[in-house]
């Protein structure tokens, strides 16, 4: 089923209740293989449901239907000098699609950021407003066009990351941001992931408002930039803002730390962080399972030593050290992965990649504490007591 407009999801979802279906919800596709396998009757695909409802440059807001591509937005933005700042990464290359097939709906619905979130955060701090249908079938809104204090529900947030399994976003509100005039980036070469973790550590402490660091190991440095990095340890400070105020940053960085430096100029730069927002250097075309990671961003490193004692494994780090993404050389049990992750402080891991076989038996998405995983539940009760939005997804 692929409607065009709200009444005709509504209607859709109504008579997905009276009829006793369920219902896959996709926009393009292209994070379909995040999850367990969709256990569904039918599929909604919210292709057709597309535009621009207003964009006001000088408010700083945007307004789209769900179905919209975030690749028409990015475009539209730019030729304001406008930026989604959370830059939502873009799945496709990772699972195996073409790129820029991701929806403005599904950036919600998934929360997604990139390697700025550190700075600006994710989809959820920008979000504004929405319109969605509930599982139960009932329309409603929430929000609008700017910021303000929310007494109970924030039903704009509390939508994010639910990966469409409350409710169908039909129009969503964010806030967008003028974007930085120029960006580089200090390349610390050499380091090893331990003294990695304390130079971003340093980076993100010093005055010189770093937005995205991270640390590609020698085993992933060459994927990117098509060997720019020479294929050796890379950690990777990226200052963004005026010419002249990045310039004199990065290099009042450089001799704060005191390590070996260079820099890439901003064609470059660019290119380099949208390959590792996209996790571009695991984008190698097979079904080798990938998680991601969050941890205290001077555990990651550890972790991913401990790991290496058990099972062959692939690593880089992004969010200063906090996000670590790892391709396995073969399965590992999610309990294990869990385990490591509560011995080194506690986070949550959460299989990106995998073959729908390895999925539909393990539990993608990391278990919640029992009070939280008691209050999800009531609030599905509530929008979806049916499940008949995308059954099975989360486990």
């Amino acid at each position: 089923m692929t409607p065009s407009t709200t009444s005709q999801i509504l209607t859709i979802i109504q008579s997905a209740n009276a009829a006793n279906t369920t219902l896959e919800i996709i926009g393009h596709g292209s994070k379909r293989r995040i999850g367990a396998p969709v256990e569904a009757t039918e599929t909604l695909d919210l292709s057709n449901l597309t535009g621009i409802n207003f964009y006001e440059p000088e408010e700083l807001v945007l307004s789209a239907k769900a179905g919209t591509p975030i690749s028409d937005i990015e475009k539209l933005l730019a030729k304001n000098g406008q930026q989604l700042a959370f830059e939502p990464l873009d799945y496709g290359q990772l699972l195996g699609q073409k790129p820029g097939r991701g929806t403005i709906g599904g950036v919600l619905a998934t929360n997604a950021s990139g390697p700025r979130r550190l700075k600006a955060g994710a989809a959820r701090d920008h979000i504004l407003g929405i319109e969605a249908v509930t599982g139960r079938g009932d329309l409603f809104k929430s929000g609008g066009r700017v910021m303000k204090n929310v007494t109970g529900y924030d039903l704009s947030k509390g939508l994010a990351g639910s990966w469409s399994t409350l409710a169908v976003l039909t129009d969503v509100t964010f806030k967008v941001l003028p974007a930085a005039e120029t960006e580089m980036t200090l390349v610390l070469p050499g380091l090893d992931d331990a003294q990695a973790a304390l130079a971003m550590a340093a980076s993100m402490g010093s005055n010189a408002e770093v937005s995205s660091a991270a640390h590609l190991p020698y085993t992933v440095s060459g994927s990117v930039l098509g060997g720019a990095l020479k294929g050796e340890p890379a950690t990777l400070l990226r200052i963004e803002g005026f010419t002249k105020s990045v310039e004199y940053r990065i290099s009042q960085l450089a001799k704060l730390l005191k390590l070996k430096s260079g820099a890439l100029a901003e064609k470059q730069s660019r290119t380099l962080w949208r390959e590792i927002r996209d996790v571009v250097p695991f984008a190698d075309g097979t079904e080798k399972p990938v998680w991601r990671v969050s941890v205290a961003p001077l555990s990651g490193h550890a972790l991913v030593a401990d790991l290496r004692l058990q099972t062959g494994a692939d690593a880089f780090y992004d969010w200063q050290g906090g996000l670590v993404w790892l391709r396995m050389e073969s399965g590992l049990e999610a309990a294990a992965m869990r385990a490591l992750v509560a011995k080194h402080g506690g986070g949550h891991a959460t299989l990106l990649r995998a073959s729908e076989a390895q999925r539909a038996v393990t539990p993608v998405f990391h278990p919640q504490p029992p009070a939280l995983a008691a209050l999800t539940k009531r609030i599905k009760e509530q929008f979806d007591p049916n499940s008949v939005l995308n059954p099975g997804r989360m486990g």
